[in-house]
């Protein structure tokens, strides 16, 4: 596992973390062992990031993962978020008064008596613009609840936006090789701040694995059931924004134009690490082997220039006009 500086901090992390929505909720079924064996299996493999919000599974997420680093000798650093817990896009979850409600429930789930970096998560662009949530993460550092903070966003205006503030640790953003426009959009200024980039949806929940096809289902309780079409939220959050047969006929010709002796879902791993402003990408996985397969991506060497080239012609050509949701 290669390492990379997070941003303007002096951490160290792992390139490849873990992304751990599905140990909470909505990727269908996760029992404990399985959620134990797949963390542990992360650290055995060198990630040192893990990625969680205190609405997952209503907690559930951070409690896991609260259990397992009090157990595990490794030292690694925790993500979460807060704000769209217990109600999603609510105006009540955004005030001092609510972060610092939030920020003990996920100190207590964690174990920890300050979190290393909380994220508000996905808030609306205009309580991004109005900037009070800055002024009371600011609040919670200076009070040594939070060590750092940032946003999780949804679209490259919010992005641009967070860019602008002071202290400002990190963006997490949507970026795959179906979701490109942050290149042009923000890695320059984020790196020019020195601000750390957190990639969700590496993999565009799971279509970039190379493992779906049209005869795919997934369960009830799976957000790529139930918001395929955004019913629930953002549905950028979904096959990033792509509807599901478009996304199976993109990832075809996305394999077409792969080097022939690694696994798409590889390749587009170490696509996104090719980028100087990426300091962590954190797909998520259920299975123990699935973590091991992702964690692989570090040690490729870099694509050459061909692919790159091949792929950014291809999402402007193909791509980037089916994209839905907030980009």
């Amino acid at each position: 596992m290669n390492y990379r500086k997070f941003g303007n901090t002096n951490w160290q992390v792992s390139e490849i973390g873990l992304g751990t929505w599905q140990l909470g909720a909505d990727w269908g079924n996760v029992d404990d062992a399985t959620a134990e064996k797949v963390l542990s299996t992360a650290v055995d493999s060198g990630v040192n990031f893990f990625d969680t919000a205190d609405c997952y599974g209503e907690g559930l997420s951070e409690t896991r993962l609260g259990k397992f680093i009090k157990s595990s000798s490794k030292k690694v650093f925790i993500s979460t978020k807060l704000g769209r817990f217990p109600k999603p896009g609510g105006n009540e979850n955004f005030s001092l008064e609510q972060f610092r409600l939030h920020t003990e429930g996920s100190l207590k789930r964690l174990g920890v008596d300050c979190l290393d970096l909380t994220q508000v998560h996905c808030p609306p662009t205009e309580t991004i613009k109005q900037g009070e949530i800055f002024d009371w993460l600011r609040t919670l550092k200076k009070e040594g609840k939070i060590k750092e903070f940032g946003l999780s966003v949804e679209s490259m205006e919010e992005a641009e936006l967070c860019l602008q503030q002071d202290g400002v640790a990190s963006l997490q953003i949507i970026f795959n090789v179906l979701r490109q426009k942050a290149i042009d959009a923000i890695f320059d200024e984020a790196l020019k701040k020195k601000v750390a980039l957190i990639i969700r949806l590496p993999l565009a929940s799971g279509l970039l694995s190379g493992n779906f096809n049209k005869e795919t289902s997934f369960a009830s309780n799976d957000h790529r059931n139930f918001n395929k079409n955004g019913d629930h939220f953002n549905v950028g959050e979904t096959f990033s924004g792509l509807p599901y047969e478009k996304g199976l006929e993109l990832v075809e010709g996305l394999e077409e134009m792969a080097p022939n002796d690694i696994p798409l879902s590889l390749v587009a791993l170490r696509w996104i690490l090719d980028f100087e402003a990426v300091s962590v990408v954190i797909p998520g996985s259920k299975s123990p082997e699935q973590v091991q397969h992702n964690c692989k991506a570090s040690s490729l060497g870099k694509l050459t220039p061909a692919p790159h080239e091949n792929f950014k012609q291809f999402y402007e050509q193909e791509v980037a006009s089916t994209i839905r949701g907030k980009y």
